[in-house]
């Protein structure tokens, strides 16, 4: 009996050990639960916050819109800021990934390796940069080269054009001072200086077209997506009395046909000078919501959104067509 007994202590000490260890661990989980850190996001559910450079606006609207009506408990907060003030938000962990023209620096990386964070992008689309001026201004074709000499301070007057017949001086218009179209077409030209330029600067892409609108001396430049979607409304009220400038990349153009809009075709099949890439940077460190809104773009059917815009989807949308007798 005392073996037997003994044998039956040893079994209840066993079991309160056990239980001791299971309260240890439930005590653990209330307290990693209770900790303030919210739940790790999925490609279907969470809220993660996107900065984008405003010229991107209508893109990047669209597209989140269109994920979260695929899955209503994905939720974006998308703050728009000039491209480098987007990118830093991200390095700053302030935003989960970044809709940009171009790819981190060295600098930028290194910021990324220090945390030990492995940074991700991604070419979404071909964009454009869409040169706009006032329906009464004819002045709608320029070569690239005349483009170049406008920012080097060479031609000041709309009349200085090849067969230009507007009068006035080139007012450049941007919508901000550190915008992507500014920094692109600066990059482009290799320009370092605009001391001396006419240039202006309003607060974002939408007033920038409301600005050439009113003033016809005025060569605006914004994101060609503003303008783009046929079906959209607010398209056919942004585009009311502006022309689209054609460009040539020929010094000396000959014909019509030498001059390019930025239409789709021509982003895609690299006709139009000023195309620029669109960029997905994430800094995800997990498969989370940045990294479902990049897979919708590239692999399902948000490249058929970028269709729509007027953009030139890196990784075109796939249709498959049965045909039955």
């Amino acid at each position: 009996m005392e073996v037997f007994g003994l044998i039956e202590l040893t079994k209840v000490c066993e079991a309160m050990t056990k239980l001791k260890i299971f309260g240890l661990l439930l005590i653990a989980a209330l307290l990693g639960s209770c900790d303030g850190k919210p739940p790790l996001d999925n490609p279907a559910r969470g809220t993660i916050v996107i900065a984008a450079d405003e010229s991107f606006r209508p893109l990047v609207t669209q597209l989140t819109s269109a994920y979260s009506g695929i899955y209503p408990d994905a939720h974006f907060k998308v703050i728009y800021k000039p491209e480098q003030e987007a990118i830093n938000l991200m390095l700053k962990d302030s935003a989960r990934m970044a809709f940009t023209t171009r790819l981190l620096t060295a600098n930028e990386k290194a910021v990324l390796n220090q945390r030990k964070i492995v940074g991700a992008s991604t070419k979404l689309a071909t964009d454009g940069v869409a040169l706009i001026i006032n329906q009464t201004n004819t002045d709608s074709l320029m070569t690239i080269d005349e483009l170049k000499q406008v920012f080097t301070g060479k031609i000041k007057q709309w009349s200085q054009l090849k067969g230009g017949n507007q009068s006035g001086p080139i007012t450049l218009v941007f919508d901000n001072n550190n915008s992507s179209n500014l920094e692109f077409v600066l990059h482009k030209f290799e320009i370092k200086n605009v001391t001396g330029l006419r240039i202006f600067t309003a607060k974002s892409n939408r007033e920038v077209i409301d600005f050439v609108r009113q003033n016809p001396s005025a060569l605006g430049f914004i994101g060609v997506n503003w303008i783009s979607d046929g079906d959209e409304p607010l398209t056919a009220e942004l585009s009311k009395d502006l022309r689209v400038v054609g460009i040539s990349p020929k010094t000396n153009p000959t014909e019509r046909a030498d001059y390019f809009q930025p239409f789709q075709e021509d982003l895609g099949m690299q006709r139009y000078p000023l195309r620029r890439p669109v960029y997905a940077l994430s800094r995800e460190a997990h498969p989370g919501l940045a990294g479902g809104l990049v897979n919708y773009v590239i692999r399902d059917a948000g490249s058929l959104i970028i269709y729509k815009l007027g953009l030139w989807p890196s990784v075109p949308y796939n249709r498959e067509v049965n045909l039955r007798k």
